[in-house]
């Protein structure tokens, strides 16, 4: 019995030192030393002050700025309480949600009378998508443009500008940060208009 339990705890003490104690502070050291930006949240400063993260989305609903998906991650944007609603495309309370968005986006784009892209009426699956379609870009720029004073024209120029694009050409969608492209636009277009 004993030849058998004592290679066992050897083989159990070897990789909990490995896993436990050698490999976590390696790979965090060698992150820090050649991904900082991403080992440590991929975190977003305007002189010097962090407004947010590239990974995680925000609530903006002033008219001069983009809005993101809706969030179904605790009150909006909540990384402590993210994941889906699980609701099915049979629940009557997705019905009421998506209506309720379909509501809200025609309130706040009244010039956009085209079909409403999906990702600006449900949520995404962990309710901190950043990212927004370009088609959500486009149906918005309507309002942004106004309210900032730009060219429709120019605006759809700038959002295009400001798009991650498919990888390698044809791996994902294209679409936007919506909190970067806010922050190059307050840059590019300031003004005053609370967040």
């Amino acid at each position: 019995m004993w030849r058998q339990i004592i290679p066992a705890f050897r083989i159990t003490l070897v990789f909990t030192l490995l896993t436990g104690l050698i490999y976590p502070p390696l790979v965090t050291g060698l992150c820090q030393l050649f991904f900082p930006y991403q080992a440590n949240g991929s975190l977003i400063r305007v002189h010097g002050r962090v407004v947010g993260s590239a990974l995680i989305g925000q609530r903006f609903t002033q008219p001069g700025y983009f809005h993101p998906r809706p969030s179904a991650a605790g009150n909006g944007y909540d990384a402590a309480a993210s994941g889906g609603s699980n609701l099915g495309p049979t629940s009557r309370n997705l019905v009421l949600r998506v209506k309720a968005a379909v509501a809200r986006f025609r309130n706040h784009n009244p010039d956009d009378h085209g079909a409403i892209p999906a990702d600006l009426l449900t949520a995404s699956g962990s309710g901190l998508d950043p990212d927004i379609s370009l088609a959500s870009a486009y149906a918005e720029a309507p309002r942004v443009a106004k309210a900032r004073g730009i060219a429709l024209a120019r605006l759809r120029q700038f959002i295009h500008a400001h798009a991650a694009l498919p990888w390698g050409g044809f791996l994902g969608e294209p679409r936007v940060n919506v909190l970067l492209l806010n922050l190059a636009l307050d840059a590019a277009y300031p003004v005053k208009v609370s967040r």
